[in-house]
């Protein structure tokens, strides 16, 4: 908050406060419990005195809560857009934003979106840009999992994963993304801390992809064992910390098999 006051904004104290002075609202929260907190209730969003026009959520979250808290939202004349943000937060300005809900709501939001992401997309009815999300949190999960995984191995057949991180990125392979980028730079400095993403929002964000999956009767293979190795690390205390400290968690889990007592 106080980075944002010494930016120009000004800072509200409590959510209710927000609501009052604006007429879009914006939220960025870390999962569907934030959201069910601040939307109803008697100090949400939708308790206002004046109704706002338009909510967007922002964040990592089920389609169900956003068709929920949409519905809350209609029934009192207020437009909501679920539009979880794609793009690392170094691209802010260029990211991409799938959108669900009316689009008569999104052309009255655009211009505001328009100040931080540079493709936007429609993508259908209320939760629909959620889908859209949690799909990708499937991805970015996988390669995740596979690259702590391979550092770990590379620890173990007596490679050292900062050389294994500098020859593989040096050679353009089809195998380097800009994930494996970020997550093998971190992993060569054995910085976790001030974490791009964590692992907690890993976990969560995995596991909604595949609650979701299964409600739709398509039960994921990969994803459920990335979501293992979510819970593993989080499980060994390391869920504050960056994902690409979860090679760590495998390493843990190895020397915790071959050493059960």
């Amino acid at each position: 908050r106080e980075k944002a006051k010494a930016a120009g904004a000004t800072a509200a104290a409590t959510v209710l406060e927000v609501a009052e002075e604006s007429d879009i609202v914006l939220m960025f929260l870390p999962g569907p419990k934030e959201i069910e907190a601040s939307v109803p209730g008697p100090k949400g969003i939708l308790s206002a005195s004046r109704p706002v026009g338009v909510i967007v959520d922002l964040s990592t979250v089920d389609p169900g809560t956003t068709q929920k808290m949409g519905s809350l939202a209609r029934a009192k004349g207020v437009g909501y857009l679920d539009a979880p943000v794609l793009g690392r937060p170094a691209s802010v300005g260029q990211w991409a934003l799938p959108v669900g809900g009316r689009k008569e709501d999104l052309e009255v939001c655009r211009p505001v979106l328009g100040t931080f992401a540079s493709k936007i997309f429609h993508i259908g009815d209320s939760g629909s840009g959620n889908k859209v999300k949690l799909l990708n949190q499937l991805m970015f999960g996988a390669i995740n999992a596979m690259t702590a995984e391979m550092m770990a191995i590379a620890e173990k057949v007596g490679i050292a994963p900062a050389t294994l991180y500098e020859t593989i990125t040096a050679s353009q392979a089809a195998t380097v993304s800009n994930l494996f980028k970020e997550l093998g730079a971190r992993i060569a400095k054995e910085n976790y801390e001030n974490p791009t993403f964590t692992v907690h929002l890993l976990e969560k964000d995995v596991r909604l992809a595949v609650q979701m999956a299964k409600e739709h009767r398509v039960p994921p293979i990969l994803g459920r064992t990335v979501e293992l190795m979510n819970e593993l690390a989080q499980a060994q205390g390391l869920g504050d910390k960056d994902t690409s400290v979860m090679w760590k968690s495998v390493l843990k889990a190895w020397e915790k098999q071959a050493n059960p007592s």
